[in-house]
């Protein structure tokens, strides 16, 4: 079901998109982008989270870690990881496959605002090795998501943190 209901998803609210499958697996942010050409960070991974009884999919960069008290104090309460089984029965889409589009039952999607550094980013189609190039807003728009901010700030290092300056 994940990749066609992906599929069918996509060619609803947005036919002009074209799922691209690969040979290879890209069930990791690693993974996925050395196949498609990209940085980590352009990989838009979805994870499944549980706040008490409720599930929600949130959609971050790919090198974004998920920041705890952010989670807690946007949702009201300490967030768990579903299992494998429970993610792929409530998304209909295999752990490296999930993403927003074509699910299996109807979950709040949220997008983190790390994702708004980039144009374009490439989250999964529902299998391990299919996924789509999308305008981040578009994915959030078509997906119906809510922005919010629950990931780490990244650091970035500058060329001068590098490298010792020269003397």
């Amino acid at each position: 079901m994940s990749l066609e209901s992906a599929r069918a998803f996509l060619a609803e609210r947005a036919p002009d998109l074209e799922i691209v499958e690969l040979s290879v697996s890209t069930a990791t942010v690693a993974l996925a982008a050395e196949a498609h050409g990209v940085e980590p960070g352009r990989i838009a991974k979805t994870l499944s989270l549980r706040f008490g009884d409720k599930v929600v999919l949130i959609v971050a960069r790919g090198d974004a870690r998920l920041d705890n008290k952010k989670l807690k104090a946007a949702f009201g309460v300490k967030a768990k990881m579903p299992g494998p089984e429970e993610v792929a029965a409530l998304t209909g889409h295999p752990v490296g496959g999930v993403c927003p589009f074509g699910l299996a039952t109807p979950l709040p999607v949220y997008c983190d605002v790390s994702l708004k550094a980039f144009d374009e980013v490439v989250p999964a189609a529902g299998s391990i090795n299919s996924a789509v190039r999308i305008n981040t807003l578009r994915m959030a728009e078509i997906v119906d998501a809510t922005w919010i901010d629950v990931c780490q700030e990244l650091v970035v290092e500058t060329q001068s943190e590098q490298q010792p300056a020269a003397e």
